[in-house]
């Protein structure tokens, strides 16, 4: 399991900078779209012409007020496929500026995750988002197809986490708080991108310091606890990918993966704003 979740966090960059690269809000803004509908529109394309309720639902995370204004209209600026080309254009141009494709152990990343990806599609029930995507055709560009890989494994893998986190009774604000917890993130920009009233926030986590989860701003025991569980659960969730390569591939695209997420790193396709 922690080889499992090496392999996917040491490549998950590769995903994760479409969100960030400016070449992302170039190419919306060439369709009409603010990066925040850009943002919103993109990852729910594959649904088709999906409604705001069904992007709060699977978003999870994010203030409904901010979904429905991001999304109101955009549908009527740009079809869909045109938003899915303007995606994938983005992720090409933002990935060939990292270099990506010219790293030597390219085809052998590519093919230990488009495996993996392919065998997490045996297992899309109760997964909208990794199904919507899963059914997209692949990309002919090599390093698009390596994208569009990790695409697959990041919203299998998000789809597990949304599960859990409501067999747990936390909902999407609570969940944003508890990540905030972490100081992985710095909340000012959860706060910003999530855009929840401070009231809001506020009420909700006194809400989870009574549920005896936090302890002031920080966790308390047992929400330490619970955020372990959450995250053990995800990644056995999410294990039915990468149990596919076996333990030597696994191991394999390991080891291989980390060239690849410091590229987009050193590239500065991670950088908000």
């Amino acid at each position: 399991m922690k080889t499992a979740r090496a392999a996917w966090r040491r490549l998950e960059p590769v995903h994760a900078m479409i969100y960030f690269a400016p070449e992302g809000r170039r190419r919306y803004a060439d369709l009409g779209l603010s990066a925040r509908t850009g943002y919103f529109a993109s990852r729910s394309a594959a649904f088709g012409r999906a409604s705001s309720e069904l992007v709060i639902s699977t978003f999870y995370n994010f203030n409904p007020a901010l979904v429905r204004k991001a999304m109101d209209g955009a549908w009527d600026t740009a079809t869909p496929q045109q938003v899915l080309d303007a995606r994938h254009a983005a992720a090409s141009e933002a990935l060939q500026r990292a270099r990506v494709h010219e790293l030597p152990a390219l085809d052998e990343v590519l093919a230990l995750t488009r495996s993996a990806a392919e065998a997490a599609r045996e297992h899309a029930q109760g997964r909208p988002l990794f199904a919507a995507h899963a059914a997209l055709p692949w990309p002919e560009e090599p390093v698009l197809r390596l994208w569009h890989a990790q695409t697959l494994l990041r919203e299998f893998r998000g789809d597990g986490h949304v599960a859990c986190l409501l067999s747990e009774g936390i909902g999407g604000l609570e969940s944003l708080i508890l990540h905030a917890a972490t100081g992985e993130v710095p909340v000012d920009f959860l706060k910003a991108s999530r855009a929840w009233p401070e009231e809001e926030w506020a009420d909700t986590e006194e809400r989870l310091r009574t549920r005896g989860l936090l302890d002031g701003d920080s966790f308390s025991a047992e929400g330490v606890r619970l955020r372990q569980h959450i995250e053990d659960r995800t990644d056995r969730l999410a294990l039915p990918a990468y149990a596919a390569l076996g333990e030597a591939d696994c191991e394999r695209l390991a080891e291989l993966a980390s060239p690849f997420g410091r590229a987009v790193v050193d590239a500065g396709l991670l950088k908000v704003g």
